[in-house]
């Protein structure tokens, strides 16, 4: 588990512990779900690209191809 030191001023501090809301839980619940959004908002921007400029479909022997190439990465990878 990692530690995290951030400084904020007294009042805010104060506000926020007076809240519950400097609690390890809450604290990295708001975080997850910031990520979330984060990335929620990132796949949105993709799919709009993918949207605006969309890929040309592959042929059966192009994704037969592509999966050789790849299976083959594989077995050079893993050694003779």
């Amino acid at each position: 588990m990692a530690t995290l030191q951030i400084s904020l001023s007294d009042d805010l501090a104060k506000d926020l512990a007076d809240s519950g809301l400097l609690a390890p839980d809450v604290i990295e619940a708001t975080l997850r779900a910031r990520l979330r959004t984060a990335r929620i908002a990132d796949l949105r921007t993709i799919w709009a690209g993918l949207v605006a400029d969309p890929l040309e479909p592959m042929t059966n022997d192009e994704i037969n191809a592509e999966i050789s190439a790849y299976r083959a990465e594989q077995r050079h990878a893993s050694g003779p």
